[in-house]
């Protein structure tokens, strides 16, 4: 028969599988509750398959249409590149030096 002084004297047996034990059995319950989680999202972002393809069309054709006005409304012959103030410089002196600049040239 064991020795059951000896046993709870032993550190492999007193602390290292009770760590053993929290660790492994941790990483289960942990992966249980993030399945829960993802399953929940999962079931809520869920569509009618028919609905979700009619949106996904009419989200794309809207949006091909609109980049299309927007860049047929833009005049890019006039278009200059001004850049922007450092982080050092003040962005109000900086767009007047800029606005002064602009209307010697014009």
């Amino acid at each position: 028969m064991f020795n059951l002084k000896a046993l709870q004297k032993n550190k492999t047996v007193r602390y290292g599988i009770p760590m053993m034990l929290l660790v492994v059995g941790g990483s289960f319950g942990l992966k249980e509750f993030t399945q829960i989680r993802y399953d929940a999202q999962r079931h809520r972002k869920r569509l009618d398959p028919e609905l979700e393809a009619q949106v996904d069309v009419q989200r794309q054709t809207n949006m091909l249409e609109e980049q299309y006005e927007k860049i047929k409304q833009a005049n890019l012959e006039d278009w200059k590149n001004i850049r922007g103030p450092r982080p050092w410089e003040d962005s109000r002196e900086y767009q007047e030096q800029q606005r002064s600049r602009q209307n010697k040239k014009d």
